[in-house]
């Protein structure tokens, strides 16, 4: 099969964060097993090459879309019919198989550009944007053959959206197995218990909460991986703010900030705690659970998106009410005051994941994503939502912006 896969904002690269490590390593992954894939991204550094081979064996074309630097999300929308027309011309004479678009403005690139072909647009949003963009995820959702939801949280929201059910596929986001696992070195520690956070420092991660909560969990320390490096974290305004909470509250002595942690080093990071919690108060697609989960680490989460899907209550971890220190902190003393349950459940986790989240479970449950789509009578039902391309041209501010 040849896919193109459309990353506008997020160059992928294997040793980046977040989600374009992710899509890197969904493309490798779809290459092992034998597919021919292009990744369109927008040209951010005239130094670039047009076309880039991947080592792991998939293309990336940078597209000339608005000028070639980095900008915010709301600053390419303006430039993304010229990203369609650039894949129109591109596929008319060379046509992929199906177009995989990752987060909505890439959808509204793949909508516009294969609006009128016979090339079925599977879209993965990983996690509503909502507010201003929602309307717009909601036209990109009812445009494309078929989404790809990461939790059934998300698919419960696309489908309230008005995406229909029968062209939802529930996939979830994979752990790479070979690099977390229970078994390798561990960071150092210190004689108190380990509580980790590794994600956003901003109050929708939850880590207010969570502070909040270990002053009612003594003897215990609270390590905070993330945010910019370690270096640039005095003068940033959300740890200046958790600081300042941490010191109200009388346990700054027990929260470290460690600043961003690269991805090769996170597994010795996660063993060397006790538990790792995950106090999101939106629907995470809960990547950071599952990698404890992986390295045999129990994890006590909220029970928000993806992760009541990923965590299995009184299984593998403990699921909390979202925004709730009270019940947090309950749980948190429940799982540090009993070893044995932590190794048990350290040990359900690490199956669940080998079981249901590898990268190659992730890739085959993917590629049926894509068969699902490729039927005619899916097709003609994408190329009939014609209200959907004007009122994505509309966005655009633009009659035509595809050509």
């Amino acid at each position: 099969m040849r896919i193109a896969m459309i990353s506008v904002q997020d160059n992928p690269e294997p040793d980046a964060p977040g989600r374009r490590r992710r899509v890197a390593t969904l493309a490798r992954e779809l290459h092992r097993l034998g597919h021919e894939l292009t990744v369109y991204t927008r040209l951010v550094d005239e130094r670039l090459p047009a076309r880039v081979e991947v080592a792991d064996g998939f293309e990336v074309v940078h597209v000339p879309a608005g000028p070639a630097r980095r900008l915010r999300q709301d600053d390419v929308v303006p430039h993304i019919g010229e990203f369609a027309r650039f894949l129109t011309a591109r596929w008319a004479a060379d046509a992929p198989d199906v177009v995989h678009a990752h987060q909505w403005v890439s959808g509204l690139g793949a909508v516009l550009s294969a609006r009128r072909t016979s090339i079925p647009i599977v879209q993965s949003f990983h996690g509503l944007a909502g507010g201003d963009s929602l309307e717009v995820e909601r036209l990109v959702g009812r445009g494309a053959a078929g989404v790809v939801a990461t939790s059934g949280a998300e698919a419960d929201e696309l489908a309230r959206l008005g995406v229909r059910r029968s062209r939802i596929s529930t996939v979830p986001w994979g752990v790479d197995t070979h690099l977390f696992t229970p078994y390798g070195p561990a960071t150092a520690r210190t004689g108190r218990l380990r509580v980790l956070f590794a994600g956003d420092l901003a109050p929708r991660d939850g880590l207010d909460d969570l502070i909040l909560a270990l002053t009612a969990v003594t003897g215990t320390e609270l390590v905070v991986a993330g945010g910019p490096a370690r270096r640039f974290l005095s003068g940033h305004a959300e740890h200046e703010r958790l600081r300042d909470l941490a010191a109200r509250h009388a346990v700054a002595d027990r929260v470290s900030f460690v600043g961003h942690v690269p991805h090769p080093e996170m597994p010795a990071l996660i063993r060397s705690a006790d538990v790792v919690a995950c106090p999101q108060r939106h629907a995470s697609a809960g990547v950071v659970a599952l990698e404890a989960m992986a390295c045999g680490v129990p994890v006590v989460a909220s029970a928000a998106g993806g992760l009541a899907d990923s965590v299995v209550h009184q299984v593998t971890g403990l699921l909390v009410p979202p925004h709730n220190p009270a019940q947090l902190a309950r749980a948190l003393r429940a799982l540090l005051g009993d070893e044995v349950r932590r190794q048990e459940f350290g040990a359900a986790g690490q199956d669940r994941v080998t079981i249901r989240y590898t990268w190659d479970r992730v890739a085959l449950d993917v590629l049926r994503a894509y068969d699902r789509v490729t039927g005619p009578e899916v097709i003609t039902a994408q190329r009939g939502h014609s209200q959907v391309y004007t009122k994505l041209r509309r966005v655009l501010g633009r009659d035509e912006p595809a050509g």
